[in-house]
């Protein structure tokens, strides 16, 4: 029987997650751009821009216009933190919480993400990726991946009226949480989603929570900048491996 030949786009696709997972590419490098695979792998435009695009929609890349396209950084920064349901937070405001789901599927973790939440490459984890609205207008976008071990049954969540972070914390409370807090330029598609200009930034927070001593979600979590600030009190947690919970090393910005 002849093997079955995967699309061009595909092989595309999985060249790069390759190159990812064998830290031939590491966070934040510069992928080859379309007009450069066109060139080098001989393959259409179309194709290259598939290949780019959907590695963009499974967080392995961020394309930035004017830039170029480069490797998500999912390195989480050891920083306990308290995590709050944006839900609650909305309410506690006197306004109305909503979502809309634009993704939820099942999917395999590759690169970064399994080295993040520190499982085997091709381990089962769910995507979901969500809007968040106030009182109808739209202040998050949340992208977060879930261990498929720890819910097996995510997907049978209805997340326009439970947010993932409640159904997370119904399972099993967080033990700790890691993020990163940075100005970005958000992809064309966060920008409609969340209705920002186009010149205007966003707060984009990189969280990692952890549960029965192992990581079990990675968030990433974009705001408008114009439209939030983030605010809190923050309490150092002994479990965690920070090396001085009195200093918080802040990631220089890429520029």
């Amino acid at each position: 029987m002849n093997a079955v030949v995967k699309p061009r786009y595909q092989q595309l696709k999985e060249m790069i997650i390759e190159r990812i997972s064998a830290g031939e590419l590491k966070p934040l490098d510069r992928v080859p751009s379309e007009n450069e695979l066109v060139e080098s792998m001989k393959v259409s435009r179309m194709t290259a821009n598939r290949a780019l695009r959907e590695l963009n929609d499974e967080g392995y890349v961020e394309r930035i216009a004017g830039r170029g396209t480069f490797v998500a950084d999912l390195r989480a920064r050891s920083h306990a933190l308290e995590v709050h349901n944006i839900a609650d937070e909305i309410a506690q405001r006197g306004h109305v919480h909503s979502s809309r789901v634009v993704r939820a599927s099942k999917q395999k973790a590759r690169g970064e993400l399994a080295r993040a939440l520190h499982i085997e490459q091709g381990s089962d984890v769910f995507h979901l990726l969500l809007v968040h609205f106030e009182n109808n207008v739209p202040v998050q976008v949340e992208d977060r991946h879930v261990l498929a071990a720890f819910a097996p049954d995510c997907l049978q969540q209805d997340f326009s009226k439970i947010t993932p972070s409640a159904y997370l914390t119904g399972i099993s409370p967080l033990a700790e949480a890691e993020q990163i807090v940075r100005a970005r330029n958000p992809n064309a598609a966060v920008r409609k989603q969340l209705q920002m200009d186009e010149d205007e930034p966003c707060l984009e927070i990189l969280r990692r929570t952890w549960s029965l001593d192992r990581p079990v979600t990675l968030a990433r979590l974009q705001h408008a900048g114009s439209r939030y600030e983030l605010s809190g009190k923050y309490t150092p947690n002994t479990r965690t491996n920070i090396g001085s919970s009195d200093v918080v090393e802040l990631e220089k910005l890429k520029q």
